[in-house]
């Protein structure tokens, strides 16, 4: 039996019965060793030397950083000033959802943790207001995607990692995309609120955007101490993530003395858990990965690729829609793992750049938060809201249609991705 039935039809067999990803991962490499008699111990080797690098230490790190946010009042003050920034126009919670995922995913990295960290605040208030439980939950989890595009990202790094990429580059090329993801999704959430009519009452006047300003410098300096140390050259994106984790003690414990023991504990119980997982299915899917370019699969799907089309933008198309379905089946790091060893060698072929290849492939899998069945953002918000997925899924639509129509347009403009990196020098 050849090692690609055997790799593929346990892989296939096991998500079939209901195993966990990692689970269906790692068995279905670990039998393709057992068939063909190689040695297992360096399954474990080339699993072991996917995790033990150090830009994959700037996962915990940043995990840690929001995880802590959280609990210091900087995620709080964030989305205040984003609440308040975003005034009582239709939609305007809805508004600051969007701006405080943008604020938020400048921290933390992660769509899951802007989802809980702005759900908690912004989907109870979105509903008293009248916005509708499913709605709240699908704005809230749809923006929250914003969370792997807006640099830094934790996705991005396992890219980088994965493709032997500049992480730094990766995160630059992530800003103009960011926020035109963000601008998009504001567009949809105001035609809808305004059809809806959704409004927010008048803010109080007491409560101005410069007192908000002035009550959130802190939180506001986050992402500016980060990204800025980055850019200037002062620390690697690694180097930056510990440094985000000590900023956010000191501002925490010492600055607005919000950050209790407990809050410790449970910030540090999170990020050991979400931290474990992520690092199991980087062992597993290493281990697949490998198997595929070893038996020539990735050539063979590269082949079959380009002899279907020599169109670039048919190719795009279709990378882009089997992205965005095999995201809806699986987790995203495992998806970035094992597509690119896959899909970036066709796309270099064809003159693609491979940064620009990595903002849309993290762009595309930022899709599958908000769409079912897997949909980790959605779970989140449904558990907020009290509302079910299936209601939920229903309201994400149009952003979900608005996401996709910005990855197409991101596929075809590369400079929309490459612009920024390039007038920095890199």
């Amino acid at each position: 039996m050849s090692a690609p039935m055997v790799l593929f039809g346990l892989f296939l067999l096991l998500l079939l019965a209901g195993a966990p990803i990692v689970v269906a991962l790692g068995a279905a490499a670990l039998g393709v060793y057992l068939v063909s008699g190689d040695d297992y111990i360096s399954l474990v080797q080339t699993a072991w030397n996917s995790v033990d690098s150090f830009p994959i230490m700037a996962l915990p790190a940043f995990v840690l950083a929001g995880a802590l946010m959280q609990c210091s009042g900087i995620s709080r003050r964030l989305v205040h000033i984003a609440e308040v920034m975003a005034g009582s126009a239709a939609g305007g919670l809805g508004f600051s959802a969007i701006l405080a995922s943008v604020f938020f995913g400048a921290i933390s990295g992660s769509g899951p943790a802007t989802t809980a960290a702005v759900g908690m605040l912004m989907i109870p208030a979105m509903i008293e207001r009248g916005y509708g439980r499913a709605y709240a939950g699908a704005l809230t989890s749809s923006s929250s995607g914003l969370g792997v595009v807006i640099p830094p990202s934790i996705p991005m790094v396992i890219f980088g990692v994965t493709a032997g990429e500049s992480i730094s580059e990766l995160f630059l090329a992530g800003v103009i995309p960011g926020l035109l993801l963000a601008t998009a999704l504001m567009g949809v959430n105001y035609l809808i609120s305004k059809r809806a009519g959704f409004v927010s009452p008048p803010r109080d006047p007491a409560d101005s955007l410069g007192k908000a300003c002035r009550d959130g410098i802190w939180a506001i300096l986050a992402p500016v101490v980060i990204l800025g140390g980055i850019y200037s050259g002062l620390f690697t994106p690694t180097e930056a993530a510990v440094v985000s984790v000590f900023y956010t003690l000191f501002i925490g414990i010492f600055v607005y003395k919000e950050l209790t023991w407990g809050g410790l504990k449970e910030s540090l119980s999170s990020t050991t858990w979400l931290t474990g997982r992520v690092l199991i299915i980087m062992f597993a899917a290493t281990a697949f990965g490998r198997i595929l370019v070893e038996n020539g699969i990735t050539a063979v799907i590269a082949a079959a690729l380009l002899d279907l089309t020599g169109s670039v933008i048919l190719i795009w198309i279709i990378v882009i829609l089997f992205l965005i379905f095999i995201g809806m089946f699986m987790e995203i790091l495992a998806t970035i793992m094992i597509v690119t060893p896959v899909l970036l060698p066709v796309m270099v072929s064809l003159g693609v750049d491979p940064i620009h290849f990595g903002l849309v492939l993290v762009v595309c899998c930022g899709i599958g938060f908000s769409t079912p069945p897997l949909g980790e953002n959605m779970f989140i918000s449904s558990s907020i809201a009290k509302v079910s997925v299936e209601q939920i899924s229903l309201k994400a639509l149009p952003f979900v249609a608005t996401s996709i129509s910005i990855a197409l347009l991101l596929a075809f403009v590369p400079e929309l991705s490459l612009w920024l990196p390039g007038i920095l020098g890199y």
